[in-house]
């Protein structure tokens, strides 16, 4: 059963997918039923997990777990990264590329490679305080409060040089 994201305390599970470029509207109206589906029909050994999952930013799908009732499991977890890899294949999106980087421009999110990533911090067009996404939060708590942060405060400084 699909659970209301505020249902899901600050501490469950996140696991978040960026797809190499955005969805469009009707994508995302496709693309959210599978995911509901996906979640209601998610188990670890047996166990029902508590999950949903969601497009956000018209680029990230996200999966939660509150694992207070069920942890997820490695079997589970390769079930997740195969739902994942029939969803991109089916909207021909590469959501594991890892060398992809979305930052915020002029109010709108930009995803470009790790080089170009490198190549505006060297040419001045982003700096410290651009804002980007952390793929890697890994609690509801974390993607509430840390999913966007200034460069500055981000593992993605460590990749670059800024003018």
């Amino acid at each position: 059963m699909f659970h209301e994201l505020s249902s899901f305390p600050p501490q469950s599970r996140v696991w978040i997918y960026q797809a190499d470029r955005p969805f469009s509207e009707a994508e995302q109206a496709a693309i959210e039923p599978q995911l509901q589906s996906f979640a209601e029909q998610w188990v670890s050994h047996n166990r029902q997990l508590k999950a949903a999952g969601f497009v956000m930013y018209d680029r990230f799908v996200v999966l939660l777990v509150d694992e207070a009732s069920a942890d997820a499991s490695g079997c589970s977890i390769d079930k997740s990264v195969a739902f994942m890899k029939s969803l991109g294949a089916a909207y021909g999106r590469d959501f594991f590329n890892r060398l992809l980087f979305t930052y915020q421009s002029a109010g709108q999110l930009h995803t470009v490679t790790r080089d170009a990533f490198e190549q505006l911090a060297a040419e001045g067009r982003i700096d410290a305080d651009t804002l980007v996404c952390d793929t890697l939060v890994s609690t509801k708590a974390a993607l509430d409060t840390q999913f966007m942060k200034r460069l500055a405060d981000s593992w993605h400084a460590r990749l670059v040089t800024f003018a």
